[in-house]
């Protein structure tokens, strides 16, 4: 397991940990104590391993876990957890390629960790088309600002930079004064990011009273990991003088699915065409596949899709079919080959590119005393398409439980970007018959409180 941010440790383990024949579990450093806690003990790792040099956070785990500090040659310190003797090791398969080359975690919407099983064929598919449709070459220099512990820094961003030869630029996390400068000092020629960087980009170029910026190599700027507003690409479009692509994937399809070719940019919001090798199929409420220009759930097949869940074969039978369909959940259209998502089907939040559960969420904020019940949505901002966390909870009569105490619960136990931005009071949940809350009165709430504020 390792609890990293972006360095060249961490690609110098990972690539020693998958030469091993062992699992990689890629984890964010940035996540709380408990979520580091939880995936640790879901997949048993026998070793953790930190990228202590580049991260407070790593450090901090480090340190919780009681690691030693090792200082290794080319790389600084890192931190080595002590050996868990009690694994029970994965039987090796005996086709290379079937091997697991990261285990990623996603939270599930049962709010227990699942972990996504991408093996070397997934990864390495998803590497080759990306570099391919971009045309990379090893005169190419890519801001490598994107985390590689998911699925989009991995695999199009790291995978396809070492297969291209291309030079990768790391940052362990994003600043706009720092991408700036990095564009025109290092002469980088393509940025990969989610929307909420290009917005956090476009905010800092309106403080500054910036018309455009410049990098003076700059070819490419691709946008994916969250629904990308139009008026924001508009916004970076003209920042940039350069077509803002947009693409659209799933950690469980190694990510990608769709991506706007290069020679082809839209002008709309669509994720441009299906990635070469990869098969979709929208399906309508009756399980029957729906024409063009129609809206149906997107169900995807090909060698991006994932071995399964890790330990949990159930989840696995329910999300790939026996035709091995995997269903995204989300709801989509084609229109003239090229596919647009129009929404979801599940409960999933996309909060600056990462994926929040509410059930994950709510079950933090009920283990807090004081809450009877929570409720968590989420709404879409309409600045940047961007969207947040509402977290409703319902008190015991006689709690004096206050949105300070909420919020230092929520910051003690969840990431960052799962943190509700905005807690709101009930004196009862709306319910059904049978005790589910009713989440459709509350979303409604909420943006008539977003309209009026």
């Amino acid at each position: 397991m390792i609890i990293c941010e972006n360095s060249r440790a961490f690609i110098a383990v990972l690539l020693a940990v998958t030469r091993m024949d062992a699992w990689p579990v890629l984890v964010n450093a940035r996540l709380s104590a408990r979520e580091i806690d939880e995936i640790r003990n879901h997949c048993g790792a026998r070793r953790l391993i930190y990228t202590t040099s580049v991260s407070h956070h790593a450090r901090e785990h480090a340190k919780r876990h009681g690691a030693i500090i090792t200082e290794t040659a080319g790389l600084g310190p890192l931190g080595l957890g002590p050996l868990n003797e009690n694994v029970q090791p994965e039987p090796v398969d005996p086709n290379p390629a079937h091997r697991i080359a990261a285990l990623i975690y996603t939270s599930g919407t049962t709010g227990l960790p699942k972990g996504v099983m991408l093996t070397h064929t997934n990864v390495l598919f998803i590497a080759a088309v990306s570099a391919r449709i971009r045309s990379l070459t090893p005169e190419d220099r890519l801001y490598g600002v994107l985390p590689m512990s998911h699925a989009v820094g991995l695999s199009v961003v790291l995978l396809g930079s070492l297969l291209s030869g291309a030079t990768l630029y790391l940052s362990p996390r994003f600043d706009p004064v720092a991408a700036l400068a990095a564009l025109d000092r290092d002469r980088l020629t393509i940025m990969l990011g989610a929307p909420a960087m290009f917005s956090l980009l476009a905010d800092y170029a309106k403080l500054k009273g910036l018309q455009s910026v410049r990098a003076p190599a700059l070819r490419i700027i691709s946008s994916s990991g969250a629904p990308l507003h139009a008026s924001l690409k508009s916004e970076v479009e003209k920042l940039f003088a350069l077509a803002l692509h947009n693409g659209y994937g799933v950690t469980e399809c190694s990510p990608t699915i769709a991506q706007a070719q290069v020679e082809a940019p839209r002008r709309d919001t669509s994720v441009g065409r299906v990635l070469p090798g990869v098969e979709v199929r929208l399906m309508g409420a009756q399980g029957r596949p729906v024409p063009d220009g129609e809206v149906g759930e997107l169900h995807v097949r090909g060698p991006n899709v994932m071995k399964g869940y890790y330990r949990a074969p159930e989840e696995t039978a329910a999300a790939i079919d026996r035709d091995g369909w995997f269903n995204t959940r989300d709801l989509a259209r084609l229109e003239e080959g090229n596919l647009f998502i129009v929404g979801r089907t599940k409960e999933l939040i996309v909060r600056f590119g990462f994926n929040v559960y509410p059930a994950e969420v709510e079950a933090v904020l009920n283990a807090c005393p004081g809450v009877v019940r929570s409720a968590v949505i989420g709404r879409t901002l309409k600045e940047d398409g961007n969207e947040e966390v509402v977290a409703f909870i319902e008190r015991s009569p006689d709690s004096s439980l206050a949105v300070a105490d909420l919020a230092a619960h929520a910051q003690k136990h969840l990431a960052p970007y799962k943190h509700p931005s905005q807690f709101i009071f009930v004196p009862a949940m709306p319910l059904t018959p049978t005790g589910k809350v009713v989440k459709d009165e509350l979303a409604k709430m909420a943006a008539e409180m977003a309209n009026t504020s």
